[in-house]
C-alpha cells in the first residue's frame, strides 16, 4: 500500500517555525511531484506548496510566499515544509499528498495523516 507518514507540527508562537516531514513509501517517489496541503475547521483543504520530481520547481499559494519552503530528499522518499514566521492564520491540519499513477487504473490521490499546526500566543 501506498504510505505517506507525517511528523513534526505542534503548538508555536506568532514568529517562530515548525518543519513538517512526510515519508513515503510503496511507491517510486523520485518520479512523482509532492504537495502540502492544510485544511482549518469550516473551510475547505487548499493546497499551500507544490513540488516537482526532482526539487528544481516550486510553488506557493500567496498567504505562504517568503515564509514557507517545500523541498525533498528523494534518496530518503521524504518531502518537507518548512514555515518560518509563522502567523495565527497558519493554524490548520497539513496534510502531504501525492498523486499516484496505478498501471491500468489511472491516477489515485494519497493523503498523509495529517499533522496539527496551532500558532497561538
Amino acid at each position: 500500500q501506498v504510505q505517506l507518514v507525517q511528523s513534526g507540527g505542534g503548538l508555536v508562537q506568532p514568529g517562530e517555525s515548525l518543519r513538517l516531514s512526510c515519508v513515503a513509501a510503496n511507491f517510486p517517489f523520485y518520479i512523482y511531484p509532492m504537495s502540502w496541503y492544510r485544511q482549518s475547521p469550516g473551510e475547505e483543504r487548499e493546497m499551500v506548496a507544490w513540488i516537482n520530481k526532482d526539487g528544481t520547481s516550486t510553488n506557493y499559494t500567496d498567504s505562504v510566499k517568503g515564509r514557507f519552503t517545500i523541498s525533498r530528499d528523494n534518496g530518503k522518499s521524504t518531502v518537507y515544509l518548512q514555515m518560518n514566521n509563522l502567523r495565527p492564520e497558519d493554524t490548520a491540519v497539513y496534510f502531504c499528498h501525492a498523486r499516484v499513477k496505478v498501471t491500468h487504473i489511472g491516477p489515485r490521490e494519497y493523503w498523509g495523516q495529517g499533522s496539527q499546526v496551532t500558532v497561538s500566543a
